[in-house]
């Protein structure tokens, strides 16, 4: 994570308030109601209970503390705000500790549709609301746990399994297939593609998951959908690591994309 970002998290003042601009404050809105305006009908049933207990305001950008009070109440966790990027090591150490890194900067109006770095829009509109979930928030604080401890290739494999499931993770329902992961809901492009004809959408299998490369610059060529949160839930429970090791013995699969554009001193994702 030592790639350079042209965007500065918002410091807080003494009484932990961030003060946005007007203009910050605008594009916020403009994400918000382009973003409501698609996901009913393509986000689960969990996601939408925990934007309703969150309520998120639609015309400026919330103060984390207001946000902390209700994911403390729901399961514990709690937002810690961040710079723009952070250490591997940071970023599992919170998790662990259930502690959701926000980096406290906007995106700017030339980059509304995308940018590589997780801004403050994607974080708290894309995931806060499923970590209000017990069965998704318990995944996520053991994938930390697990972070933390792993080596330097194991983390690069559960990395994969973190993007195909809290930040591209698809869902069966009774209601029909549904959106769960931030990735997806905070990208307007990303929420119509990923329920289209589009991708391919496999059923999640955790081994596979670890063993699929990705890029972070392009809609993805495929999703792996879940039958129930209560998956990620009962991944928790299993031993992981020893998942890791076999996909680490059979090997990545076939990338389902073209390799990435060489540029000079670009660097690698």
């Amino acid at each position: 994570m030592a790639k350079q970002t042209q965007y500065q998290a918002r410091m807080p003042d003494a009484n932990g308030y961030i003060a946005y601009s007007d203009q910050e404050h605008a594009t916020w809105q403009t994400l918000m109601e382009r973003q409501t305006a698609i996901i009913e009908g393509r986000v689960c049933q969990e996601y939408i209970d925990g934007l309703e207990r969150l309520a998120l305001p639609q015309d400026r950008i919330p103060q984390l503390g207001d946000v902390d009070r209700v994911l403390l109440e729901s399961t514990g966790w709690r937002t810690a705000q961040v710079p723009a990027l952070i250490p591997f090591d940071t970023f599992f150490e919170l998790l662990a500790s259930r502690r959701f890194p926000v980096a406290t900067f906007i995106r700017s109006p030339e980059e509304i549709d995308y940018l590589q770095e997780p801004d403050i829009f994607h974080e708290l509109f894309g995931h806060c609301p499923m970590l209000t979930n017990p069965d998704f928030a318990e995944f996520t604080a053991t994938y930390g746990k697990l972070g933390l401890s792993a080596s330097k290739q194991e983390r690069v494999y559960l990395a994969r399994l973190y993007w195909m499931t809290v930040e591209f993770g698809l869902v069966d329902t009774p209601q029909g297939r549904r959106i769960y992961g931030g990735g997806i809901i905070s990208s307007p492009k990303e929420t119509f593609h990923a329920l289209s004809d589009v991708p391919e959408h496999y059923p999640f299998d955790p081994i596979d998951a670890l063993r699929t490369p990705y890029r972070i610059d392009i809609l993805q060529p495929l999703y792996y959908v879940i039958e129930g949160l209560h998956t990620l839930h009962d991944l928790s429970g299993q031993d992981i690591m020893a998942m890791v090791h076999q996909a680490m013995e059979l090997g990545l699969y076939p990338p389902k994309f073209p390799p990435k554009p060489s540029a000079p001193q670009a660097a690698n994702a």
